[in-house]
């Protein structure tokens, strides 16, 4: 009888556990997929900080196929570090998030950095296009580059997560 009763018990332990798990799993999905609609928010319907000059005033249909050369002016003319550090950085960490939770919200990613940082790449050409089609904004090579850059930085930090975790032994108590 206290067999059948131990076993019950570690039946239930299972399924609770199964259940946090899917929990977890769904929580991160649903939290990948909000972030992904912030940044299109981000990127196609906020405020245009006057990234370029054009006929629409701050913003302005325009584009940039030269890579680094946007990077080179906002550093070589920016009047102050600020600038260059809100948009330079800024792109990067913007593309971190989905490179660290592009792998746990789809599980075939998690064996592949480049395949996700591809993605993020994907996802970077898309809104950049997206831009240039249906917003008057610049569509930028260079924030192609550092978002992949970010993606790219992301999917690293999740590997190494995945890593030490696999590394971690769990004692029963």
């Amino acid at each position: 009888m206290f067999q059948i009763q131990s076993q019950r018990k570690s039946h239930t332990n299972k399924s609770v556990q199964k259940r946090k798990q899917n929990k977890i799993k769904n929580l991160l999905l649903i939290g990948f997929l909000v972030y992904l609609m912030l940044v299109i928010y981000v990127t196609l319907f906020a405020w245009n900080y006057g990234a370029s000059l054009g006929p629409a005033g701050p913003g302005g249909r325009n584009y940039n196929f030269i890579p680094f050369r946007s990077i080179y002016r906002i550093a070589v003319y920016s009047p102050t570090i600020v600038d260059p550090i809100k948009i330079l950085i800024g792109n990067i960490i913007l593309f971190i998030p989905f490179g660290f939770l592009a792998p746990i919200a789809i599980k075939k990613l998690r064996k592949s950095v480049l395949i996700t940082t591809g993605l993020g790449m994907l996802l970077s050409i898309a809104i950049e296009s997206s831009q240039f089609l249906f917003t008057y904004r610049v569509s930028n090579i260079d924030d192609v580059i550092l978002n992949t850059l970010g993606a790219f930085i992301g999917a690293v930090m999740i590997k190494i997560c995945f890593f030490v975790k696999s590394k971690i032994i769990y004692f029963k108590t």
